[in-house]
């Protein structure tokens, strides 16, 4: 291509601010950011108490049921608040390897095809150290043993010892924590109940995807069905849903992301049951039941009354756990009472325009429950609301925080950390960003769409055409001008090149035409021509 045609196009990326730095560099300017994911995003060792072996139990594919069954089954300690392996030789340990950074990147780093579908914050380390950040110097990750309560004194201890070795690490720095999904409830209720050491560290707090106030349809299939960590065909060969749910009716953090009952619901979540009744004449009358949060508990407890594992020929009940739920309750004050400290800075990016389970029904008018314990076997149908499909957008978004700001992002619970959008809202808050125009409130993405050239030779000139199309994407809802019409913005780029001794003669002319924005997209379209003439 013609030099004079490569200005022009260089130009016209730079206006768009598609050039970016050639190569991952270590900016020291940078403060240090701790990363903290959500339930189940944390890789798990078990040790054997008498051997002190490990072995990773949470993600692996391969003999992964089994291993789940043997190591992570538990039993919640209410004279601890801890829950415990119902192994009593197994220990779970969070390894510390890449300076936390191993157990929240990969969680299953022995997996080849469809890696992508145990990816965590791999795809935001990888960004971040495009940024400037740095291993152990700038970044840094906080695993945690994800069964446990988010106020459990533990787990708070170790994010206090973390915040504190972040803070050497980067020379006496303050940090950003960015937190991921429940890995928000955790912050908070540290936040809460440690101030003192969360403002002598902390300078930001960004949460992302956060259920402040649960994740109602989520939980109560969890509850009643189980659930699947991974979709589609790798599901074949990982943990079962009850499996999983097994698990989770143990776990103080799924109590936890309950419903809140307290909140101010614009639609109350609910759980629906097509019941058969009998009317004072002796008629069958089929009738949807409707239960609240409060009221729905009577239901997980009588659906799960009779549940039990099988642990090494050892029938153990399972039922739903009164004690635990006492316990969410707790933590449910310590969250509502929370406050962002003097002199630290919070933000909150949720995600939307995914329908997202809110209410749950089982049964149907045709079909309906006869027995509330077989609930297990029924699928649900979900009435759903605005969210990332997991969260709804109005419990994420009602953090009860002072938030500097509140973003609100299209995309998937989990699948919003690789979010490139995401990205660059992290790099202006991270202060990674070199534009001081940029507003993550007016976000917008520029996606190349079109890209074509030609090249020919005639007569001792060389004649290229270049054709290049941009789609900017923004969330300015301002663009509708009614029955208006706007003409496109059409400007012309001329670039010369006298020839000399050197070189030859070059001409390129060029075209933009910037389109006027419609339903939040924006076209730009470069025509370009070259002529070189040889000397």
């Amino acid at each position: 291509m013609a030099v004079s045609l490569e200005d022009i196009l260089q130009s016209v990326e730079l206006w768009l601010k598609l050039i970016r730095k050639p190569q991952p560099y270590v900016d020291p300017n940078l403060d240090p950011v701790l990363l903290v994911p959500g339930v189940a995003g944390s890789v798990l060792h078990a040790v054997d108490g008498s051997n002190g072996n490990d072995e990773r139990v949470w993600v692996r594919i391969f003999g992964a049921d089994q291993k789940f069954r043997n190591k992570l089954w538990s039993r919640f300690d209410p004279a601890t608040g801890k829950t415990v392996s119902l192994d009593p030789k197994t220990n779970i340990v969070v390894p510390e390897d890449r300076y936390g950074l191993y157990a929240i990147d990969v969680l299953d780093p022995d997996m080849v095809i469809g890696r992508d579908c145990v990816y965590y914050f791999h795809d935001m380390i990888v960004e971040m150290i495009k940024w400037g950040f740095q291993e152990g110097k700038t970044l840094f990750g906080f695993g945690y043993d994800f069964r446990q309560s988010n106020r459990f004194q533990e787990t708070l201890e170790r994010l206090a010892a973390k915040l504190e070795s972040v803070y050497n690490a980067a020379g006496g720095k303050k940090m950003t924590i960015i937190s991921h999904s429940m890995g928000g409830l955790l912050v908070k209720c540290f936040m809460c109940l440690h101030s003192d050491i969360f403002v002598k560290y902390v300078k930001n707090w960004i949460a992302i995807a956060a259920p402040f106030q649960g994740a109602p349809g989520y939980v109560t299939s969890t509850f009643l069905n189980g659930m699947s960590f991974v979709d589609g065909w790798e599901q074949n060969f990982f943990i079962s849903k009850w499996s999983m749910h097994q698990l989770l009716i143990e776990c103080p953090s799924i109590y936890e992301l309950m419903a809140c009952p307290n909140f101010n619901w614009q639609h109350a979540p609910m759980l629906e049951i097509w019941r058969k009744k009998l009317d004072d004449c002796g008629d069958t009358r089929m009738i949807l039941e409707s239960y609240n949060p409060s009221e729905s508990v009577n239901i997980f407890s009588e659906a799960l009354s009779s549940n039990v594992v099988d642990y090494n020929g050892e029938s153990i009940p399972l039922p739903f756990n009164q004690e635990i739920l006492k316990w969410a309750h707790e933590t449910r004050k310590i969250l509502r009472s929370a406050k962002v400290p003097p002199g630290v800075k919070f933000y909150n990016i949720y995600g939307t325009n995914l329908e997202t389970p809110h209410s749950v029904c089982y049964g149907s008018e045709e079909m309906p429950v006869t027995d509330v314990q077989e609930l297990q076997f029924y699928l649900p149908d979900y009435v759903c609301v605005d969210g990332d499909g997991t969260v709804p957008t109005e419990s994420a978004e009602a953090d009860g925080l002072d938030a500097v700001a509140r973003v609100g992002v299209p995309g998937e619970h989990r699948g919003i950390l690789c979010d490139h959008h995401v990205f660059r809202i992290l790099k202006h808050w991270l202060s990674a960003d070199s534009d001081p125009y940029y507003n993550p409130l007016n976000d917008y993405v520029i996606l190349p769409t079109a890209f074509e050239m030609e090249r020919r030779h005639d007569k001792g000139m060389e004649v290229t055409s270049l054709k290049e199309e941009w789609e900017i994407i923004s969330n300015d809802a301002n663009d509708d001008q009614g029955e208006m019409t706007i003409m496109p913005s059409v400007s012309n780029i001329s670039v010369s090149q006298d020839g000399g001794h050197q070189s030859s003669r070059a001409e390129a002319c060029a075209t933009v035409i910037v389109h006027p924005q419609s339903q939040g997209k924006q076209q730009v379209e470069l025509n370009a021509l070259s002529v070189s003439v040889d000397a």
